[in-house]
């Protein structure tokens, strides 16, 4: 009887959680869906009223698909960036337990503490001087190089789980190291690569800070910046603002619908090693 008491203690918990979380969903539908001069409650959906007004203007004012379109390359390059130069720099440092590997261990947890916009000027004036401004580039590197560290960490604490069984039995085939790494150790790290997938994705989706000194150009603002656009000194438009935000979290949410069980095993891999 406890334990049947405590399960749907539980559940009511859950459910509470679930409401919870999708209040903000549900006050962002109402405003999206109304006139700018509507001024009925927050909670009441606009049945009556129902116009897809703000939409248009966030899509033809504020350019929003031209900025999904440009959060998605630079996250699409940041992300695949991170996951290919976290694997090759974490496999030494997993493999090789010496002094000088854990002082560069060290210094990549250092690197994690660091905030993004402590190197914004140096950062903005290299980007300047490379010609990089307003490109792809010029905002993929930068992300690449913050997101590293967690990723670098994240592959390292893996790896250092894996027997190398396997690698010395595709040595003794003949497989150099590039071999072994690409074709044995890679698909070990299916798991944790689809967490920092899932994790370097949603933070360069949602980047802001860098995004709006990097990309100034309109054409190349990412999304975060775009949506910021809407509100200004002399008036803001919050309902296409909202409608933009949903238009932009819909790729994201939609990845992670397909990717969820893949983080959940990665979750759980990276705290049982």
């Amino acid at each position: 009887m406890k334990t049947q008491k405590t399960s749907q203690g539980a559940v009511v918990a859950l459910v509470i959680a679930c409401v919870v979380q999708l209040i903000p969903f549900y006050l962002a539908l109402t405003t999206s869906f109304k006139a700018q001069n509507d001024l009925s409650s927050v909670w009441k959906f606009p049945f009556s009223g129902l116009t897809f007004t703000n939409f248009a203007t966030a899509i033809s004012d504020g350019g929003i698909l031209r900025s999904v379109l440009n959060s998605a390359v630079v996250t699409i390059g940041a992300t695949l960036l991170t996951v290919l130069l976290s694997i090759f720099a974490a496999y030494p440092l997993a493999r090789r337990r010496t002094t000088f590997n854990r002082f560069i261990e060290l210094l990549i947890l250092a690197m994690m503490m660091v905030p993004p916009l402590s190197i914004l000027v140096p950062l903005y004036t290299m980007l300047n001087s490379m010609g990089l401004l307003n490109t792809y580039l010029g905002l993929i590197l930068p992300l690449t190089c913050l997101e590293l560290p967690r990723a670098v960490f994240l592959y390292t604490q893996f790896l250092r789980s894996v027997p190398t069984a396997l690698e010395e039995a595709a040595a003794i085939d003949g497989a150099n190291r590039f071999q072994v790494v690409l074709r044995i150790i890679f698909p070990i790290l299916k798991p944790v690569t689809i967490s920092v997938v899932i994790l370097t994705g949603v933070y360069c989706w949602n980047e802001f800070a860098l995004s709006s000194y990097i990309m100034t150009d309109s054409s190349m603002k990412t999304l975060a910046p775009s949506i910021a656009a809407f509100f200004g000194a002399q008036g803001s438009n919050v309902n296409a603002a909202v409608a933009s935000s949903l238009l932009g979290v819909l790729p994201i949410l939609i990845a992670y619908l397909f990717l969820q069980k893949y983080f959940m095993k990665g979750m759980l891999a990276g705290a049982e090693k």
